[in-house]
This record gives structure tokens, sequence and C-alpha cells, in this order.
């Protein structure tokens, strides 16, 4: 305890709100969503899941779907990658501190890898990561409790997002995928569908990106939204992990479960859209 006490910790804006505080209550209501989740078989390595940010009551059961293919999987690495619900003025964005924290303890994050990642994007197109304290970003630290959860200890390099262009997304999943490379590294992208339309609406605008999602094509998966085809808040963290993924191997992405708000609190006037999926290297 002695060292993780002396760590620069980024306190939880989110424990007791988007999902709860007590770490035995936590524990037990990731393990419900996870025992209720039935995946469908996969074959093929894991490279990296797709899975939506809400509070655990009301995404936590899509999100498991991917989680619950984690288990028994070891990963020493994980990359988050989130869109900003904040505006930081900056394309990337990390924390300042060394580890976030959760009820469920302490996740270091790995300063050489995201210091490597600086590099890179430096020297490839003169971007920097923008360091911030405390920041509110839910959608990256709602992934934490699943993966310590499914995973144990792991080392986090957290990125929130900030920028739509290819250009950039396609630079940051080449660099991503450059420091992954050698090691048992998983990707998450954070990401939730569509936002506050009728439920029928919202299931032809979703479907539509999940199948986008499937094509393994970040161009055409970018596309959607300015076609007003489909939306995610979090398309540029898809798409920079596709990117990441397609040069570590990956070739193929399955969608496995898919529901909206409106399944949770039966208001089905305006919902948010929940996809789970799976990014995999097959033979």
């Amino acid at each position: 305890m002695g060292m993780e006490k002396q760590l620069d910790v980024r306190p939880s804006p989110l424990a007791g709100r988007w999902y709860p505080a007590n770490p035995q209550v936590l524990t037990q209501r990731i393990d419900e969503y996870l025992a209720a989740a039935i995946p469908p078989t996969i074959e093929g390595e894991i490279v990296g899941i797709i899975a939506p940010h809400a509070g655990h009551q009301y995404s936590g059961p899509v999100a498991a779907y991917a989680y619950a293919l984690l288990q028994g999987q070891v990963f020493d690495l994980v990359t988050v990658l989130s869109p900003q619900h904040r505006p930081y003025f900056a394309a990337y964005v990390s924390s300042a501190h060394q580890a976030y924290e959760t009820p469920l303890g302490i996740v270091p994050i790995d300063q050489a890898a995201l210091s490597a990642l600086e590099k890179r994007l430096q020297s490839e197109i003169g971007e920097t990561i923008k360091r911030v304290r405390a920041d509110e970003e839910h959608s990256l630290e709602i992934q934490l409790p699943f993966l310590q959860r499914v995973l144990g200890s792991f080392r986090l390099l957290p990125i929130m997002i900030g920028i739509d262009e290819p250009r950039g997304l396609k630079a940051l999943g080449l660099a991503l995928a450059e420091i992954l490379k050698d090691q048992q590294a998983l990707i998450v992208a954070s990401t939730d569908l569509s936002h506050f339309y009728p439920q029928p609406l919202a299931e032809k605008l979703d479907k539509e990106m999940l199948r986008r999602m499937e094509a393994f094509d970040p161009l055409y998966f970018l596309q959607a939204e300015i076609e007003g085809k489909g939306f995610a808040c979090g398309r540029a963290a898809v798409a920079a992990a596709m990117w990441a993924a397609k040069e570590l191997g990956a070739n193929r992405i399955c969608v496995l479960h898919y529901a909206t708000s409106g399944d949770v609190t039966g208001n089905y006037r305006e919902v948010v859209g929940y996809g789970a999926a799976v990014i995999l290297r097959t033979s």
C-alpha cells in the first residue's frame, strides 16, 4: 500500500454516480452483468474491443458482452481510446496523473508508452499529447472497473480524442500499433451510438453504424456521420482503434450485442444506442 499512496492519482468523479462507490457492490454488479452476457463463440485472437460508456446501469449489460470475452485472457497494457466530452482544444489528451483510481483499486498509467506515443505523433504529424489534471471524462474511466474485474492488474495508456479528421486518427492508430506491437496489449474503443431519437429511428441509424463497424473500414465508418446515416460519439476512437488493429494484423470485427437505454428505462421516445464488438486477428 505504501507505494500506492505515493502515486499521484486522478480522483474518480464517477464513483457513486455512474457506478457504485462501494467495491463489493461494484464487483457484484459487474459480475452479474458478465454472468448474464452470453457472447457468440468467436474464433481468433482478440486485438481489441468496442464498448459503450453510459452509466453502468444503462450500458453495463451491453459492455459485458465484450468484457466477458476477456475473461481468462492476459493483457499487460491496455490502451483506452475515448472521445472528449469537454473541449480541451487539443487533438489528443491524456492524464497528467500517474494513475487512475476506482473503488476496485489503482490503475497505473504506462508513462513510458505514453511518452513513446507522443514522440511518434510529434515526428509524424507535429502533434503533442496534452496532459490534463482531474479530468471528468466519463467515457474513459467507465471502462476501468470492467477491465479491473476481468484482467486484474494492467498498465493503462489513456487517450481522449478531440478530432474527427482521418489524417490525425490514422496517425494515432499507426503510432499506437508501433507502441503496442511487442507487448501483450489490448485496444479498447469507447463509444455510444445515436442519441435521443425514437427507438425505431435509433435502431435504423445504429444498425447502419454497426454494419459499417463490421466492414472494418475506418473511412467508411467515419463517413456515416457526414452522410447522416449513423452516429457515434466515439467514432474517432473507433476509427483510430481500427487503424491500429489493422496494423497489428486484425482482420475482423464482430458485433456482439446491441440495446438502447429504452430497454432499461422503458422510455422509447428518446433513446441512446449501445453496441459491443470485438476486434479479431483470425488465421
